[in-house]
């Protein structure tokens, strides 16, 4: 179960772009107490310094302040490197819609770069984000790989766009890569602030802060989110598959189903507030209901996920009690 029993060869080397995000500091943090060399590679632009504050320090450890749409800094980066865990890219469907040709030069033509550069200097392994949002609209439940509808916005384009480079890639060059289909991911250092925030975090920070979140639509959407531990196992995993299922892309998800509504009350439970949400109008781009059919990662990556949503949401809540104290502190 999970990735504790999971081992690669001694010295190996391990690039994580967007090392200072959301997912990819908690990538940089769990190799690193493995005991194996991390090189991170972010402009800082979504990402933090302080969520490498617990492993800055690492003698294991490289952080490179840069952009992956300048290629000769990708090339950089990823000599020497065993396995890439590409993870930088900009996320938000709204935000895409607003911004399509930014998203197009950082999130495919940055990708490519990072494909590129990893053919060059001989990556085993290239290890990518994609996202759930690659379904578009769909409509049947369970997710399944292989049957995807139309896209509907410029941010699946980018990920549906980033997967087709990569399976040829692997066709064309024989670098493996593996897509992963991250659905709805929450979990530690997830910020809760700005207008695109994630809404478990911006949920939590606002409940503790006494104010009424907006739940975008009538809130009986319904989402398959991951805690952030079954992420870390799936890229790990997928870093040891074999050549047989690279080219391929792979839904990450622990399986489960929540409607927003369930997950806003059971937020306002766990912190012990009486606040009644505002509801607002559906965000352009959005999928009404996700759900992942997650056999095929288990299958081909022996991808096991330990943390169900319930499991998960607990640890979220007392994570963000600590890092909110101040907030807390004023409304208990």
């Amino acid at each position: 179960m999970g990735y504790s029993e999971v081992r690669f060869p001694e010295g190996s080397r391990f690039l994580v772009t967007g090392g200072a995000g959301f997912i990819g500091s908690n990538l940089c943090e769990a190799i690193l107490g493995m005991g194996y060399k991390v090189r991170c590679l972010d402009n800082l632009s979504t990402g933090h310094l302080h969520n490498m504050d617990s492993f800055i320090d690492d003698s294991n450890f490289e952080f490179i302040e840069g952009d992956i749409t300048d290629l000769d800094i990708c090339l950089k980066c990823t000599e020497g490197i065993d396995y890439v865990l590409h993870q930088a890219a900009w996320g938000s469907v709204p935000r895409s819609i607003e911004m399509p040709l930014f998203y197009e030069e950082v999130n495919i033509r940055g990708t490519l770069n990072m494909l590129e550069a990893s053919r060059v200097n001989d990556v085993k392994k290239f290890v990518y984000a994609s996202s759930s949002s690659v379904y578009g609209d769909e409509p049947n439940l369970p997710k399944v790989e292989g049957r995807e509808g139309g896209l509907l916005s410029p941010y699946a384009l980018t990920k549906r766009a980033d997967e087709e480079y990569a399976k040829l890639y692997t066709k064309l060059y024989g670098l493996d890569t593996y897509g992963m289909r991250y659905f709805n991911v929450f979990g530690r250092r997830q910020d809760p602030d700005g207008a695109y925030a994630a809404v478990i975090p911006r949920f939590i920070r606002m409940l503790l802060a006494g104010e009424r979140p907006t739940i975008n639509g009538d809130g009986n959407q319904s989402r398959d989110f991951t805690y952030i531990e079954n992420v870390i196992e799936a890229n790990l995993k997928a870093c040891l598959a074999s050549h047989e299922a690279a080219g391929e892309a792979f839904n990450i998800a622990f399986g489960g189903r929540e409607y927003l509504n369930d997950v806003y009350r059971n937020l306002a439970s766990a912190l012990g507030v009486d606040i009644e949400p505002l509801y607002g109008p559906d965000r352009a781009g959005d999928i009404k209901h996700s759900n992942a059919d997650i056999s095929k990662a288990r299958e081909l990556l022996a991808y096991d996920p330990d943390y169900d949503f319930a499991s998960g949401i607990a640890l979220a809540i007392d994570y963000y009690r600590g890092s909110l104290s101040g907030v807390a502190a004023e409304c208990d």
